[in-house]
């Protein structure tokens, strides 16, 4: 606070100094060009007579210059990041300014040498140019001649390039030196930009970072799609450089291209995808002045479902959760990111069937997203009564209240491994499809459920075990040399989950287009490289074997449930075989007691409900 006060100060007294420099250059660059014209004899331009002229001037030329330089606002420009514009600004006023002195001069018949204007209207445009950009002159000398700076190459030689070779060369964190640039644009291919080279394209990166001793690649494709991305540092990556990128195209909107900005690649940008587009309108249509519950909100999936749901003002929200750490930490956020959003956070369990149905009774959600479940197939292998009573019950207890208290629509957020599962999680998760499906035809309540794959960065998921892995300098461990999974950042898949929502009718299972399929091996071998590693050399790779339960490949789709479009291309509607209510509430009935059956019992009871279950490979393994 007291800070900002002494910055309001010295503003105006600033601007006073630079007014009075402003006086004197002027004044200044007028006798020089006097003084210059008569050959620097001072007393033969005392005899002139012109002295005296330019004295009578200098009030009037003073009085212009501190007015024309006001109204091009060059006293209220942040000099340090000044550019051409700027340059322009000074230019065109320095000119005005020496005209107002000539026109005065011309009517009030003030004879001057007929060279005088010019050779002042140079000395004035080279002093206020040298004063204005000094603070930026010298930290080019200081960056280029006191830092260490690493030899960059620059992918890139578009508006972004363009920024930043400048940012680099100008500002005062700058630790890199751009030495060459590559486009694929063959127009610019031999040109130079801001005095760097455009050596070639792609084919050309790894031949010029050897050429030129390249330390460092920023790649500043912002416009560019995911797919080129990829193909450009999967090129980089056969180089010992060290890889940096421009997060994305936001920064050409919003003028903010800087050297800040730019940061390390991450596998992010090797399994991401072009932008997906959805539908803010059709989203907020059935959220806004809505009561949202989301079970699981404290979790990867549910705390950005609530993240994104607090954008579309809902009427209350609320987190139900039975982690309270997770709670509490998206109660934080939410309340500094929406301080207006009327948000609840409740402990308890999806299990606990009184619990969720007081709930119900007391707040009346209108819309349900359910995303508590227990996920990890190798633990739930272990304890598969623990993913029948929290997956399987939780789902139900949730799916029978939301029906009894008049929900208008409740979202399962299911999983790519109950097609075809091989695991008990998986089984679980196509139970409670089944569940859905069975609710939707007995109830006014509209019951869907929507599968995706794997998402980066989630709690347990694979890129997380792999980078602490590299931190503890490996090894790193896959489970077979071809397993491939489906991936989707979080944010991508919970605003198509609301996307799919906002399409919903009762009864569908929404598929996600996960993109193409990345193999795990692959995966690992690019996280060891953009760490700066040698998989096999610094970092050794090893294969553990297939884990119970564990598929080489995940399926979206059952065979028997056809697809169907809808109006987003990354969302598709599969319809699922069904089992009667009858047969499904009976078989829930004998699982009511999963904690006493031994593993075959239990087992064989999944398979008589989710007749596709194959799990040979985790029978043999456990």
């Amino acid at each position: 606070m007291k800070q900002n006060k002494m910055k309001k100060r010295a503003k105006p007294i600033l601007i006073l100094i630079m007014i009075a420099i402003d006086a004197f250059v002027v004044n200044l660059a007028g006798f020089a060009a006097l003084f210059t014209r008569f050959e620097f004899e001072y007393f033969v331009l005392v005899a002139s007579g012109f002295l005296d002229n330019f004295k009578s001037l200098m009030l009037i030329s003073t009085a212009a210059t501190i007015l024309i330089f006001a109204l091009f606002r060059l006293y209220s420009t942040v000099w340090a990041y000044a550019g051409v514009g700027e340059l322009l600004r000074i230019i065109t006023a320095c000119i005005l300014s020496v005209s107002a002195e000539m026109i005065y001069a011309f009517i009030f018949h003030i004879r001057m040498p007929r060279s005088y204007m010019l050779m002042k209207l140079l000395f004035f445009i080279t002093a206020v140019c040298v004063i204005r950009f000094a603070n930026r002159i010298t930290r080019m000398f200081t960056s280029t001649t006191l830092k260490k700076q690493k030899r960059t190459m620059l992918i890139g030689a578009g508006r972004s390039g363009d920024v930043v070779v400048r940012e680099l060369k100008n500002s005062v964190y700058s630790e890199n030196k751009i030495v060459c640039i590559i486009d694929d644009d063959k127009m610019k291919q031999g040109r130079f930009l801001n005095g760097i080279k455009v050596v070639g394209g792609r084919e050309k990166i790894v031949e010029s970072c050897e050429k030129y001793n390249v330390e460092e690649i920023i790649v500043a494709m912002p416009t560019a799609t995911a797919l080129q991305k990829r193909e450009i540092i999967n090129i980089c990556q056969k180089t010992n450089c060290q890889i940096m990128t421009l997060p994305g195209i936001y920064q050409l909107a919003n003028g903010e291209v800087d050297i800040q900005k730019i940061r390390k690649v991450d596998v992010e940008d090797l399994l991401g995808r072009d932008s997906i587009r959805i539908n803010l309108d059709e989203i907020s249509g059935y959220i806004k002045n809505k009561t949202v519950l989301v079970t699981g909100g404290g979790g990867s999936i549910g705390s950005e479902l609530c993240r994104q749901i607090s954008k579309y003002e809902p009427k209350e929200l609320i987190i139900f959760d039975i982690y309270e750490n997770n709670a509490y930490q998206i109660q934080q956020e939410l309340r500094r990111s929406y301080p207006d959003l009327n948000l609840t956070v409740l402990i308890g369990s999806v299990r606990d069937r009184e619990r969720v149905n007081d709930l119900f009774a007391k707040y009346r959600p209108d819309l349900v997203f359910h995303a508590a479940a227990h996920k990890h197939v190798p633990l739930m292998e272990d304890s598969p009564a623990e993913a029948i009573k929290n997956n399987v019950f939780g789902t139900f207890n949730v799916a029978t209240a939301a029906s009894e208290y008049g929900a208008e629509k409740m979202v399962l957020i299911s999983t790519d491994k109950a097609v075809n599962p091989t695991n008990v999680m998986g089984a679980s998760k196509r139970m409670c499809e089944l569940i859905i499906e069975m609710m939707n035809d007995n109830s006014d309540t509209e019951f869907v459920a929507v599968r995706f794959g794997n998402v980066l960065g989630s709690n347990g998921s694979v890129i997380p075990l792999f980078k602490k892995q590299i931190e503890h300098g490996g090894p790193v461990t896959v489970t077979h040399k071809d397993i491939i999974r489906y991936f989707m950042t979080i944010p991508e898949a919970v605003s198509l989950v609301l996307q799919a929502g906002s399409y919903a009718k009762g009864g569908e299972i929404f598929v996600l287009d996960m993109g193409d399929p990345v193999r795990i091996d692959d995966l690992a071998r690019n996280m060891i490289k953009l760490s700066g590693f040698e998989p096999d050399v610094d970092i050794k790779v090893e294969y553990t074997g297939l884990r119970p339960g564990e598929k080489l490949f995940e399926e979206l789709l059952l065979n028997t449930e056809g697809i169907e479009k809808t109006p987003n291309d990354l969302i598709f509607i599969g319809h699922p075989s069904k089992v009667s209510k009858e047969e499904l509430l009976s078989h829930l009935d004998v699982l009511k007691n999963a904690e006493k059956m031994t593993q075959d019992e239990l087992r064989n009871e999944i398979h008589s409900i989710v007749k596709e279950f194959n799990d040979e490979n985790a029978r043999v393994t456990a």
